[in-house]
Protein backbone atom coordinates (compact mmCIF):
# COMPACT_ATOMS: atom_id res chain seq x y z
CA UNK A 1 0.00 0.00 0.00
CA UNK A 2 1.34 3.42 -0.94
CA UNK A 3 1.82 6.08 1.70
CA UNK A 4 3.38 9.47 2.28
CA UNK A 5 5.48 10.32 5.33
CA UNK A 6 6.28 13.91 6.27
CA UNK A 7 9.11 15.06 8.53
CA UNK A 8 11.01 18.22 9.41
CA UNK A 9 8.47 20.23 11.35
CA UNK A 10 9.33 21.92 14.61
CA UNK A 11 9.61 25.14 16.58
CA UNK A 12 11.29 28.17 15.08
CA UNK A 13 11.46 31.89 15.79
CA UNK A 14 10.17 34.50 13.32
CA UNK A 15 12.64 34.95 10.50
CA UNK A 16 13.92 31.42 10.86
CA UNK A 17 13.87 28.54 8.40
CA UNK A 18 12.68 24.94 8.26
CA UNK A 19 12.86 22.28 5.58
CA UNK A 20 10.01 19.80 5.34
CA UNK A 21 10.39 16.45 3.67
CA UNK A 22 7.79 14.05 2.30
CA UNK A 23 8.69 10.62 1.02
CA UNK A 24 6.41 8.22 -0.83
CA UNK A 25 6.76 4.51 -0.20
CA UNK A 26 5.02 1.26 -1.05
CA UNK A 27 3.96 -0.24 -4.37
CA UNK A 28 4.17 2.86 -6.53
CA UNK A 29 4.53 2.77 -10.30
CA UNK A 30 4.65 6.51 -10.85
CA UNK A 31 4.29 9.89 -9.16
CA UNK A 32 2.54 12.87 -10.65
CA UNK A 33 1.94 16.26 -9.09
CA UNK A 34 3.18 16.66 -5.52
CA UNK A 35 2.28 19.46 -3.18
CA UNK A 36 2.11 20.93 0.30
CA UNK A 37 -0.90 22.23 2.16
CA UNK A 38 -1.36 23.53 5.68
CA UNK A 39 -4.11 23.83 8.22
CA UNK A 40 -4.14 26.03 11.29
CA UNK A 41 -6.53 25.32 14.20
CA UNK A 42 -10.06 26.40 13.36
CA UNK A 43 -9.20 27.18 9.75
CA UNK A 44 -9.60 25.42 6.43
CA UNK A 45 -6.74 23.61 4.78
CA UNK A 46 -4.92 25.93 2.39
CA UNK A 47 -2.57 25.38 -0.52
CA UNK A 48 1.12 26.18 0.04
CA UNK A 49 2.97 24.89 -3.04
CA UNK A 50 2.76 22.36 -5.84
CA UNK A 51 5.26 20.94 -8.30
CA UNK A 52 4.24 19.30 -11.56
CA UNK A 53 6.00 17.28 -14.23
CA UNK A 54 8.95 19.20 -15.61
CA UNK A 55 9.59 20.71 -12.18
CA UNK A 56 6.98 23.41 -12.71
CA UNK A 57 6.38 24.98 -9.29
CA UNK A 58 3.47 27.14 -8.24
CA UNK A 59 2.84 29.07 -5.04
CA UNK A 60 0.14 31.30 -3.57
CA UNK A 61 1.10 34.91 -2.85
CA UNK A 62 1.64 34.10 0.83
CA UNK A 63 4.48 31.71 -0.06
CA UNK A 64 6.11 33.39 -3.05
CA UNK A 65 9.67 34.51 -2.36
CA UNK A 66 9.85 32.64 0.94
CA UNK A 67 9.08 28.97 0.19
CA UNK A 68 10.72 26.66 -2.35
CA UNK A 69 9.33 23.28 -3.36
CA UNK A 70 11.62 20.70 -4.96
CA UNK A 71 11.45 17.05 -5.98
CA UNK A 72 13.99 14.35 -5.13
CA UNK A 73 13.23 11.80 -7.82
CA UNK A 74 15.68 9.18 -6.56
CA UNK A 75 13.90 9.13 -3.17
CA UNK A 76 10.32 9.56 -4.44
CA UNK A 77 10.28 12.65 -2.24
CA UNK A 78 9.36 16.30 -2.23
CA UNK A 79 10.83 19.01 0.00
CA UNK A 80 9.57 22.39 1.12
CA UNK A 81 12.24 24.90 2.12
CA UNK A 82 10.58 27.60 4.21
CA UNK A 83 12.49 30.81 4.86
CA UNK A 84 11.66 34.01 6.73
CA UNK A 85 8.94 32.23 8.66
CA UNK A 86 6.18 34.27 10.27
CA UNK A 87 3.84 33.49 13.17
CA UNK A 88 0.98 33.17 10.66
CA UNK A 89 2.82 30.23 9.07
CA UNK A 90 2.07 28.20 12.19
CA UNK A 91 0.04 25.17 11.11
CA UNK A 92 0.07 21.46 10.48
CA UNK A 93 1.67 20.91 7.07
CA UNK A 94 0.47 18.08 4.86
CA UNK A 95 1.99 16.49 1.79
CA UNK A 96 -0.20 15.47 -1.13
CA UNK A 97 0.75 13.45 -4.20
CA UNK A 98 -0.87 11.81 -7.19
CA UNK A 99 0.42 8.24 -7.08
CA UNK A 100 0.14 5.55 -9.72
CA UNK A 101 -0.70 2.40 -7.84
CA UNK A 102 -2.11 -0.98 -8.90
CA UNK A 103 -5.63 0.35 -9.47
CA UNK A 104 -4.64 3.49 -11.31
CA UNK A 105 -3.93 7.06 -10.22
CA UNK A 106 -4.82 7.94 -6.64
CA UNK A 107 -4.48 11.11 -4.58
CA UNK A 108 -2.67 10.38 -1.33
CA UNK A 109 -2.16 12.48 1.81
CA UNK A 110 0.41 12.24 4.56
CA UNK A 111 -0.31 12.45 8.28
CA UNK A 112 1.10 15.95 8.64
CA UNK A 113 3.95 17.63 10.48
CA UNK A 114 3.56 20.56 12.86
CA UNK A 115 5.30 23.88 12.27
CA UNK A 116 5.17 26.45 15.06
CA UNK A 117 6.63 29.94 14.66
CA UNK A 118 6.82 31.73 17.99
CA UNK A 119 8.30 34.93 19.38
Amino acid sequence: QAQLQESGGGLVQPGGSLKLDCQASGRIFGIGTMGWYRQAPGQQREWVATIKAGNIANYPESAKGRFIIAREYNRHAVNLQMNNLKPEDTAAYYCDADLLVGGGWSSCWGQGTQVTVYS
